[in-house]
């Protein structure tokens, strides 16, 4: 994502400095135009690290930032896959919460979520894949054990 932060500030710059020899108020304009955008995708770069994928309460809060979150039940879960081939990542009732990079982490659901569409598994990419599987499978058992004790 700073890699197109960078490329939007380049563009600021040379859209800026072309149109500026044509008309300086469609240039000033445009470069109001695109700041606003820049700034847009500078909160939306540090949302990434100040909403994160969240376990716990007898669900998990996946977020992509701002721009997308989805709860998921643990008993909705229906299994965790580590590795996952690109037809399952583009199918049309994948929520593909990675973005850009390639996700290294899919659960299928029992059910699918309501929403625009339905949503039979979530994806998304981790800095530590086989760390998050083992916190939510600790989670889900932990959950099983209250409930069986109940």
């Amino acid at each position: 994502m700073w890699v197109f932060f960078g490329l939007a500030c380049t563009e600021l710059a040379v859209v800026h400095f072309l149109v500026a020899l044509w008309d300086w108020r469609v240039a000033l304009v445009l470069s109001l135009i695109s700041l606003s955008g820049i700034a847009w995708l500078v909160v939306v770069i540090a949302s990434f690290r100040r909403l994160p994928v969240i376990i716990g309460d007898g669900e998990v809060l996946w977020h992509a930032g701002r721009l997308r979150s989805v709860r998921v039940p643990f008993d909705e879960i229906a299994a965790i896959r580590m590795q996952s081939d690109a037809g399952e990542v583009k199918g049309r009732d994948v929520l593909n919460l990675a973005l850009i990079a390639y996700p290294n982490v899919m659960i299928e659901l029992r059910h699918p979520l309501n929403g625009r569409r339905p949503i039979r598994r979530v994806a998304h990419r981790f800095d530590d894949p086989a760390a998050f599987q083992s916190a939510l499978r600790a989670a889900i058992d932990t959950t099983d054990r209250e409930v069986a004790a109940s």
